[in-house]
This record gives C-alpha cells, structure tokens and sequence, in this order.
C-alpha cells in the first residue's frame, strides 16, 4: 500500500523533472515571484545546509513521506542553482546531470568496464585513484590523499572521511581490533592529563583539549571499521538523552517540581526509569 502511494503520479521520471525545471523557470522568468527572482547562488548557501540536514533528520525519523518531502526540497536546491548558472552562461540542469552520470561511470570501472574487485575497500581504493588520474589529466596541481574533504564539515564526519582517505592508500590498521586499543590508549592519556594539575591552569587544559581531540578521533576512526557511523552514533545518543531528559522533566513537574528543585539522586532514578520504558518500547 505505501509503495503505490510513494510512486510518481507521472510514473515517468523525466516528465516529473521536466515539470520542476518549468516550475523553476516560471519562479525565476519575469513576472515570476519577486523573491524567487532576487536569489543568488551566494543567499542561497544557507537553504541549502538547511535542506540537507533536514533529509537526514527525516532518514533518522524514518518517516518515508517526510523524507520524499525533504529530498524534494534539497532536490530544488540543485535546480535553483543550476538555473542560476544557466542565467549566468556557466552550465544548465542538463549539463550537471551529464557530469555526475559520465564521473560514475567513469569511476566504477568494475561495473562499467571490466576491472575486477575483491570487495568494498578496494573500490574506495579505485575510486581515489581514478580520482588522483583525472586531476592529472586536467593540469591540476597533485593534491594530498586526504585533500578535498571540505572544513565546514562536522568534526566526527570529518574525521571519519579523512581516517578513509588515508585508509585507501594503505594507511590504515589491519582491522577494528588495534583501533580500540588506540581508543584505549588515548582514553589513558586523557586521564593522565586531567590528572596532572589543576584545571583551570592554560596549560593542563591546553593538554586536555588536545588528548580528548585524540580519543575523538580515535573514537571516529573505530566507527568507520565497524561501519557505524560516529555522527549518526552520536546524534542517535543525543536524541535518547533529549527522551530520557524530557521524561525526567515530565515526571518531576507530576510531583510539583522542577530539576532545579530536584537532587541528582532523584533524577537519576528517574533516568533508569526511562532507560527501562525505552527498552520495553513503552
């Protein structure tokens, strides 16, 4: 049932994008909407993040309409770019589906040509160095193996992204085990420098700032070999610790209090408690 309510009314996808480009164009054309038509690739940076993060917040909901809804929207994100760049003679939605459709193909070599592939890693391996051929081909300037990775990223995504560049070109572990062990010897670290002097001391806390950087990428490092992902890992903690922590509110106000008026014995009680409803899925 949800199968045949998700599909396109169209059934054809290039008629359902054909109609977006029209819509797009009639927005941006004269006599079209006045906002519409004062955008700029540079005012519309900030939807575009927005959108973004907002189809992951629907993926972790898993509500599929919502996330038809937002991809929808990012997916208008790229049109109305791609307007602009037509406007400005640079490149039109065609071109940008002609580029993303000649990079994979070119690529994955092990699909649309005949390499042979042992498994997923070695494919990141092709992939950065097809990647390191093509920049040749253009004249660029060698760029290192982790380059490319953008700083605007999230930390945790970040170090992961950069901890798989350098695994492609064999810089690595033989697998998850000495990862936690590095996790380990970091978190040792850690204690030491908290245990070296006072915290309010620049120096203690320059060296602490620094190890729990270490454990944290140490920590993204072994998401990525047992292939969970330590942002989602992380967001995923966050949102039971807003559930736990509201249920705890909710409770407390039951009794006529708040958590200021609480003590941590009390709260943490009632954290335990919501632990327990959230297992039994209650």
């Amino acid at each position: 049932m949800w199968y045949a309510v998700a599909m396109s009314e169209t059934s054809k996808p290039a008629e359902a994008i054909e109609r977006l480009l029209r819509i797009m164009d009639k927005l941006r054309d004269p006599g079209g909407c006045p906002w519409d038509r004062e955008q700029t690739l540079r005012s519309l940076t900030p939807y575009l993040l927005e959108e973004a993060h907002e189809v992951i917040e629907a993926i972790e909901a898993g509500d599929a309409q919502h996330h038809r809804e937002e991809l929808g929207d990012l997916l208008f994100q790229v049109v109305f770019q791609a307007r602009i760049a037509r406007e400005e003679g640079k490149f039109d939605f065609a071109a940008v589906c002609e580029a993303i459709s000649d990079k994979l193909t070119r690529r994955h070599p092990h699909v649309f040509g005949d390499v042979k592939v042992s498994g997923s890693r070695e494919v990141v391996k092709n992939w950065e160095r097809i990647k390191a051929d093509e920049r040749k081909e253009k004249g660029q300037e060698v760029r290192s193996a982790i380059g490319g990775v953008p700083v605007s990223l999230p930390a945790l995504v970040r170090a992961e992204r950069l901890t798989e560049k350098a695994g492609a070109v064999g810089f690595d572990w033989p697998d998850a085990r000495p990862v936690l062990a590095k996790v380990r010897e970091e978190l040792a670290e850690l204690e030491e420098a908290m245990d070296s002097g006072a915290s309010d001391d620049p120096r203690v806390r320059e060296r602490i700032e620094h190890e729990l950087g270490d454990l944290l990428f140490a920590l993204a490092n072994l998401g990525r070999w047992t292939k969970v992902h330590p942002e989602e890992a992380l967001r995923g903690t966050l949102r039971r610790f807003e559930s736990r922590f509201r249920f705890i509110e909710e409770k407390l106000r039951d009794r006529g209090r708040t958590p200021r008026e609480s003590d941590l014995a009390e709260m943490d009680a009632l954290w335990n408690e919501a632990k327990v409803r959230e297992a039994s899925g209650s």
